[in-house]
């Protein structure tokens, strides 16, 4: 456990005093301010998309690989918060300043509801409990058709800034990466906090911990809590994103994405939740892009071939880490730049 604190330490103590991390953060801002002036629309809606997924696997990633607490019921809550949305929208007329706040909120409060069971149980039989709490949840959203609408869903007006109106992909882009950027600095200033070496000592041996004079039970409601929240602020994001919250939204497929993106991207990694988000993100078009360049070569329909196996291809992608790298890309990307500065 003092290792895993000592390792931590020092890599954000390098972060700090790398000069060129500065100079890649100032390239990656003037890029992401830059990108609606020059790509087409399409890319536009995935880095939206991208970014709020960024903001729901931080959540996880502080829940699943910080505090070791394992959930598949994530997708549910990013469903409450864009349910929040919409309904305090739509019954209350509140605008996104209050309702992205307010679903946050909403979804924590839910979280620490269903987390309630992690304080005497873990490992598998906590994986059943946040999975119950997934069918449980997607089940309100489907059946309570006077407050949900059912499977015919909500509409969600687009959020307006000072009377300018964000109501398509460009002018709700900059929203996202502004609450992206947030989002990833309190996370990260959270890990380097008291809490965060809290959620890591819990992760390593939670016995230990409590002799230690951690409160686990205390911890554990907090790291659901703060997980839940970020799902959704996540959601409710989506929700102004698309203007549209429905049940088929937040499936448990959905949860295994944001697993994938935890596992791939390197669990217990701020910079882990954002390469995985973002691998699992544009995976499914490098593969549609692949198969339509491949199928044009050598005259094969490798769409019909790829496209349903995408989940049996996440599988794959989630064991072979597992095996290969249990670190993920965070740590793929560590020994880049290090042969790099050699």
């Amino acid at each position: 456990m003092m290792a895993v604190t000592a390792e931590a330490s020092r890599d954000r103590s390098d972060a700090r005093t790398d000069p060129g991390r500065w100079v890649w953060t100032g390239l990656l801002v003037a890029v992401l301010l830059a990108l609606p002036l020059v790509a087409p629309r399409y890319w536009i809606y995935f880095a939206g998309l991208l970014g709020i997924n960024i903001i729901a696997t931080h959540g996880l990633n502080i829940m699943m690989g910080y505090t070791g607490l394992l959930s598949l019921g994530h997708a549910a809550f990013v469903g409450v918060g864009a349910y929040a949305v919409a309904l305090l929208q739509t019954y209350f007329g509140m605008p996104f300043w209050v309702t992205v706040p307010l679903a946050g909120v909403s979804a924590a409060v839910i979280g620490v509801a269903f987390g309630l069971p992690s304080l005497r149980i873990r490992g598998l039989y906590l994986v059943i409990a946040t999975l119950a709490a997934q069918f449980i949840l997607q089940f309100i959203f489907v059946h309570w058709q006077s407050v949900t609408n059912g499977d015919v869903g909500l509409p969600v007006r687009p959020a307006t800034v000072f009377g300018y109106p964000l109501n398509n992909e460009t002018r709700i882009y900059y929203l996202i990466v502004a609450a992206v950027i947030f989002m990833t600095i309190f996370a990260r200033n959270v890990i380097g906090s008291r809490v965060g070496r809290a959620f890591m000592a819990i992760r390593e041996r939670d016995l230990t911990a409590q002799v230690l004079g951690v409160e686990i039970v205390s911890y554990k409601l907090i790291a659901f809590a703060l997980g839940s929240f970020y799902a959704g602020i996540a959601g409710a994001l989506l929700a102004y994103f698309n203007q549209f919250v429905n049940p088929e939204q937040f499936g448990l497929l959905l949860s295994v994405f944001f697993l994938s993106a935890v596992i791939v991207g390197g669990m217990g990694s701020i910079l882990g939740a954002i390469l995985g988000a973002a691998f699992m993100t544009l995976l499914p078009e490098l593969l549609r892009e692949g198969s339509l360049l491949f199928g044009d070569t050598f005259g094969l329909d490798l769409g019909t071939v790829l496209t349903p196996l995408r989940e049996t291809i996440f599988g794959l992608l989630i064991v072979g880490f597992l095996l290969l790298e249990p670190r993920g890309l965070a740590q793929l990307w560590k020994r880049m730049r290090r042969k790099v500065s050699r």
